[in-house]
């Protein structure tokens, strides 16, 4: 019964207010004493055409101004923090933590000056959202139409990460990264 009041009141807000938000220290006999957070966004659309790329969260990831984050399609970059990735990608690789840090920077810092605080435009391939529920998509900037994945990419700041049935451009990121990696660019130096 609990339950059933608990729906009825989220279905009650969403349909009085358009968007709800929810936070409440409720059944504590079934689930933890933290807050419980709702956020049902109804009748909301976002132009991804023109949207602000509010921050750089890492080589690959975004934050648009609508607060949703972006994962780029198609490429991997090393990783700046701490965590199991980081720790995976170590033993495989056979570096040391602070190397793949300190490349994880220099990424994040050419993505950064790349895109941070300019409009863009989104591409989405056959997935909108992955597992974390972030954007899956090819960023293009607005000011002259530098594909972003691409450009990162070409520049030697990411390898290739190829997740079926989001492939549209995989021939070319192949591409561009054979040529990076020839060309000593970036991180390959």
């Amino acid at each position: 019964m609990k339950y059933l009041k608990v729906v009825l009141f989220l279905a009650a807000a969403v349909l009085f207010s358009g968007s709800f938000s929810y936070s409440a220290d409720w059944d504590k006999q079934y689930h933890s004493k933290e807050d419980v957070k709702f956020k049902i966004p109804i009748g909301r659309s976002y132009d991804y055409t023109n949207i602000l790329v509010k921050r750089v969260v890492d080589g690959d990831t975004l934050v648009l101004e609508n607060g949703e984050r972006v994962r780029l399609i198609g490429i991997d970059t090393p990783e700046l923090h701490e965590s199991n990735k980081l720790q995976r990608d170590a033993a495989r690789s056979k570096q040391d933590v602070n190397t793949i840090k300190e490349m994880g920077q220099a990424a994040y810092e050419f993505t950064k000056k790349l895109v941070e605080g300019k409009k863009v435009s989104l591409e989405f391939d056959v997935e909108k959202y992955d597992r974390y529920d972030r954007l899956l998509a090819y960023v293009y900037l607005n000011k002259d139409n530098t594909f972003v994945n691409a450009e990162i990419v070409k520049q030697g700041y990411a390898s290739l990460m190829t997740y079926p049935p989001n492939v549209k451009y995989v021939d070319l990121f192949t591409k561009l990264y054979r040529e990076a990696r020839q060309n000593q660019r970036g991180l390959w130096k």
